[in-house]
């Protein structure tokens, strides 16, 4: 009886919850900062001790990396375009399909959102998100083009989000996406964005020691 009044309460985000949403944050935060910092540092937006305005120039600076961005986007390895699609594709599927779930709870659809039910069995999305990376997944291993496989990683980022997104009840084998025990789907997405981001960040890191210590200085 006990187990089952604990299966009864509500989704709630305990301490463990937070650090990891706190990290996640910060982490995929410092990436975003980093860059711009970066970019201010090297760019034509005056810094700002040297400028009246720091707000203006702050802005110049988000716009000219929001450039550096889009055309570094097109140049870039597609090995590093796929990293990108894959984890953008990721967030922004866990965070939507987590805000439609809100909005759909205790009432039949919204908008053109609504529970898939087969018969009288209710189509959870891990399952559509399973099948989308292991056609997504199987279908970049079997072509091995690299321009294929950046557009790839988006599906395969959204079965990703749409999987972790119900993680627990495949632990758990049963449907807790509302229960105390659901609020590891958010733990486990929120651990995958901390690692994306903490790839990111080691990537760039990475690239800054190898131009200070492998190329040679003129």
């Amino acid at each position: 009886m006990a187990s089952l009044g604990r299966r009864r309460r509500g989704l709630r985000a305990d301490r463990t919850t937070f650090v990891l949403g706190g990290v996640a944050t910060a982490l995929a935060g410092a990436v975003v900062a980093g860059e711009v910092a970066r970019v201010w540092r090297r760019g034509s937006a005056p810094l700002p001790a040297e400028s009246d305005e720091p707000l203006l120039a702050a802005a110049e600076a988000v716009g000219e990396t929001a450039v550096v961005a889009s055309r570094g986007y097109r140049d870039v390895p597609a090995r590093e375009n796929a990293l990108f699609n894959l984890f953008t594709s990721f967030v922004v599927t866990f965070i939507s399909v987590r805000s439609v779930t809100t909005l759909l709870r205790g009432r039949r659809s919204f908008g053109p959102f609504r529970d898939l039910v087969v018969g009288r069995r209710h189509i959870h999305h891990y399952v559509p998100g399973i099948l989308l990376t292991f056609v997504s997944g199987s279908a970049a291993i079997a072509t091995r083009r690299e321009g294929l496989e950046s557009w790839l990683a988006i599906p395969f980022g959204a079965g990703m989000g749409l999987t972790l997104d119900e993680s627990a009840l495949l632990l758990e084998l049963d449907d807790v996406y509302w229960s105390e025990e659901g609020i590891v789907s958010v733990q486990i997405a929120l651990v995958a964005i901390a690692m994306m981001s903490s790839v990111a960040l080691a990537g760039r890191f990475l690239k800054r020691g190898e131009q200070l210590v492998l190329e040679p200085t003129s």
